[in-house]
């Protein structure tokens, strides 16, 4: 039980981090019904402006003889990343989706493509293919609960992304930009003669899921110090993974999609050989999905808000 317990703590950290990237995939699907396949190079981005950014605060601090609080380094850092994330989110919209909007989903997706190719090749340039350690914000302190250990960092990392899909919610569902993409998930073509502006709310929603691609960039960098410019490939893709799982353009469907990929990933690499775990843990994937084609929480025609 307490081998069970270890994994499913690992399960749930790892599972936050898809979620949260997988949030972006789906509420652009849910609007254009078309995926950002460059979503997970955004991540990546984010991960690297995280490090800048928390690196100039400790340069600062240091250069002016005094010590911010780790929690306060922190909490700078990822306010700062996510909204500079952001303004990336709503740089790919505009250049790389806007013109295609009325193209076929092909021409988009390869565009995706081609931005994260774009954006893995910048950063490679101007940071150089040397790997990165994140900065230490928190001092890591392991906790003991029974034979379960547990750091201050995975219960940051699990209450804070949790938190944050929490304010997504309260957000999309109670405030008027939230009624907005709800209403352009019910009817793309239609809303905007309502008076809604459509570029406005395309480009928010991309900026809201760069931006939660922001702070599990930061809490990624901060789990998993190494950097490098591919980093966001491999947790891109899977997070995409996770937002088919959980169902296109469902929010509800990303979360619990990345939380149940998390879980398959780390318990079977606990229980078989790690060589074996993407092969085993996506295979149930693919079991799941051939007895639900269109996820856990898709349909195929819905009517219901995906939102």
């Amino acid at each position: 039980m307490s081998q069970f317990l270890q994994q499913l703590f690992n399960a749930l950290q790892w599972g936050s981090f898809y979620a949260l990237i997988a949030l972006g995939y789906s509420m652009v699907y849910s609007i254009l019904m078309l995926f950002n396949f460059a979503h997970g190079d955004v991540f990546m981005v984010a991960t690297y402006l995280g490090y800048a950014i928390a690196t100039l605060l400790l340069g600062l601090a240091a250069s002016m003889a005094f010590s911010l609080p780790g929690w306060v380094t922190f909490t700078l850092t990822l306010v700062l990343t996510m909204f500079v994330a952001s303004f990336v989110g709503i740089l790919v919209e505009l250049v790389a989706y806007r013109p295609l909007r009325d193209a076929p989903r092909a021409s988009a997706a390869i565009t995706g493509l081609m931005v994260g190719i774009f954006l893995e090749t910048l950063v490679l340039k101007v940071v150089g293919a040397s790997n990165l350690n994140f900065p230490e914000l928190i001092k890591p302190v392991t906790y003991r609960i029974g034979n379960v250990y547990v750091t201050n960092i995975k219960i940051l990392t699990l209450f804070l992304s949790i938190g944050l899909m929490v304010l997504l919610h309260l957000f999309i569902q109670k405030t008027k930009v939230g009624m907005a993409m709800r209403a352009m998930s019910y009817d793309y073509a239609v809303i905007p003669l309502m008076g809604v502006p459509l570029n406005t709310i395309i480009s928010f929603t991309f900026a809201l899921g760069s931006a939660l691609a922001g702070a599990a960039g930061v809490l990624f960098g901060m789990a998993y110090p190494v950097l490098n410019p591919y980093m966001g490939v491999l947790v891109g893709w899977k997070a995409f993974v996770a937002a088919i799982l959980g169902g296109r353009g469902s929010i509800l469907g990303a979360v619990l999609g990345g939380f149940l990929l998390g879980a398959i990933e780390i318990l079977v690499a606990a229980v078989f050989t790690s060589t074996l775990r993407d092969l085993i843990a996506y295979s149930i994937v693919l079991l799941i999905l051939t007895f639900r084609p269109y996820g856990l929480f898709g349909e195929e025609h819905s009517v219901r808000l995906r939102l």
